[in-house]
């Protein structure tokens, strides 16, 4: 029974579909990354600070390589391209996030969010859909939120 799954979950986070063995921490920076970069898509003008800010939240939270960050954030952006959910994302967080590590993640799609010093409607959408898949609650949401902004530059 777990077999199929294990190998369904490995064909999503796996480059070669699932024939190297499961890595539980590769997929989850994976699905953070993607998550990150589906903020950066969703902005009608994504810019390169909201890249930046996407790459800087990575090494925060994986303290990755440069190497390594440039690789991740390439699988990101291909796989975001070719997601129709994220379901298959939030559930691997849930399964293996902190609460402390879910709301994280929400205030750092925040942050890319407002890297521009602009809060796009699709942006707003899209965060609170994700927190809602995380199970992280309104108020944890909307401080995640305040504290991004408050952190975040003034519009130009």
């Amino acid at each position: 029974m777990l077999s199929p799954l294990k190998s369904l979950l490995s064909s999503f986070f796996m480059p070669d579909g699932g024939k190297t063995p499961f890595n539980e921490v590769h997929g989850l920076q994976l699905a953070t990354a993607v998550l990150l970069v589906e903020v950066m898509r969703s902005d009608t003008h994504s810019t390169a600070v909201e890249r930046a800010a996407t790459v800087q939240g990575l090494r925060n939270k994986f303290s990755l390589t440069d190497d390594e960050l440039a690789r991740l954030m390439a699988r990101a952006e291909q796989t975001a391209e070719t997601a129709n959910d994220y379901f298959r994302f939030t559930s691997a967080m849930n399964d293996q996030f902190t609460q402390a590590q879910k709301i994280q993640v929400i205030e750092t799609m925040w942050q890319v969010a407002y890297a521009d010093g602009h809060l796009d409607a699709n942006e707003n959408h899209l965060i609170s859909k994700i927190a809602g898949l995380l199970h992280v609650t309104h108020g944890e949401y909307i401080a995640a939120k305040l504290h991004a902004k408050n952190a975040a530059p003034l519009p130009p």
